[in-house]
């Protein structure tokens, strides 16, 4: 039934209305807190047009798409949210010709900038750790190449490129101050962070704590993880204080890069996410887990924390991901890290109610807490506003 609802067109905004206002069903806007990676591994997906309407009403600013999809692009015109689009790896090596770096540009951002607001392109994904050393010795110069054709097309400034990349990519990240990158790698991450370092742009990192648990359950603490109340860990170094996985990997990575040279580049999260099933083997992929992940990684960006090591500088995070991708292949936790199923309802309730969008939020707290008058008053507003939306759009239907 909700699937049915979910893609007639003129009813959506019923059903959004219905799983994302009501109080009863304890989601939550999720605002310009934080982006999310929009993969289309699946073939049972909503079209993007659908997709728009589920982001708008979440009030999400920020996507990330793994390609450059133009049914996409088009949906997303004067919508005013950020995305972030990717060169496929296997586009990599053609766009090292200025030549073609400028037609790829002319083709696929071209048409659609600025109605369609792309702020970044990712060359590639996880290309460091991919064991294709043709495809790591060209990222740098498709980088630069495809640069050059947003200059030449005055797009450099709104436009930012970097590639995502994979934890592995560190020999150490424990303690955080001992982060360091694979010695193997030097010669190619050395070039790629200057880039990075001449056009202030961001270094991408894919983390997830999730894998650190599942390899080592009787050592990693699942609180830890989960950015529950924990002790945490001090680093003997700095005498910073972790209190998360997640912060500390972002600092290994940024005392990695300050390593090489270039301790001004920002660290950004491209990708994290906890999977809400999994194989028999897959410890630690449930629903619990993966609500209690996403609600508490959601609360500290509405903080604006930062990690230990840059406490001032918000940590820029893309969740992942929107929906579950029955397509993806790998063990079942890799079709299941969605926050939503294909038809639009829920994977799992995140649990926070009503939640002030303001930063004062407290991490201590819960944010549904308070007197049965006003969760009683919040019900009857929302049911309110429902029946209100609903008169109008079977007016529009008729």
């Amino acid at each position: 039934m909700a699937a049915s609802i979910f893609f007639k067109s003129r009813i959506i905004p019923i059903f959004l209305l219905f799983n994302l206002l009501s109080s009863e069903f304890g989601f939550i806007q999720l605002g310009s807190t934080l982006g999310i990676n929009y993969g289309q591994v699946a073939n049972n997906l909503p079209s993007p047009e659908q997709v728009l309407t589920l982001l708008t009403s979440l009030r999400i600013s920020k996507i990330r798409i793994y390609d450059t999809n133009p049914q996409v692009l088009t949906a997303f015109a004067n919508s005013g949210i950020d995305l972030m689009v990717t060169v496929p790896n296997e586009v990599v090596a053609q766009v090292t010709d200025p030549r073609q770096a400028l037609q790829w540009v002319m083709t696929n951002i071209k048409p659609y900038f600025p109605a369609t607001k792309i702020s970044g392109i990712a060359v590639g994904n996880e290309v460091f750790t991919s064991d294709d050393m043709a495809l790591m010795s060209n990222l740098v110069p498709a980088m630069v190449s495809i640069h050059a054709a947003l200059v030449q097309l005055g797009l450099d400034s709104y436009i930012h490129l970097s590639t995502a990349n994979s934890l592995a990519v560190l020999e150490n990240s424990y303690p955080p101050s001992s982060g360091s990158f694979k010695p193997e790698l030097a010669s190619l991450l050395v070039p790629f962070l200057q880039f990075l370092q001449e056009t202030n742009s961001p270094f991408w990192i894919n983390a997830y704590p999730y894998f650190a648990f599942k390899g080592d359950p009787n050592r990693v603490s699942l609180d830890y993880v989960l950015f529950n109340p924990n002790q945490g860990i001090a680093d003997p170094y700095t005498k910073l204080h972790y209190d998360n996985m997640l912060y500390a990997q972002v600092d290994a990575v940024i005392f990695a890069i300050a390593r090489m040279g270039c301790g001004g580049v920002e660290v950004r999260v491209s990708e994290t996410g906890w999977p809400s099933k999994g194989d028999p083997d897959e410890l630690g992929a449930t629903v619990e887990n993966a609500r209690a992940y996403n609600r508490n990684l959601l609360l500290r960006q509405m903080r604006n924390q930062g990690t230990p090591l840059r406490p001032n500088q918000r940590l820029e995070v893309y969740l992942f991901a929107l929906f579950n991708e029955d397509m993806k292949p790998g063990p079942t936790s890799e079709r299941n890290y969605g926050l939503f199923r294909p038809d639009g309802t829920m994977a799992y309730n995140l649990g926070l109610g009503r939640l002030m969008s303001t930063a004062s939020v407290s991490l201590t707290s819960s944010a549904t807490r308070g007197t049965g008058k006003e969760l009683g008053s919040s019900h009857w507003y929302w049911i309110f506003l429902f029946s209100l939306t609903f008169q109008a759009l079977v007016r529009m239907a008729i």
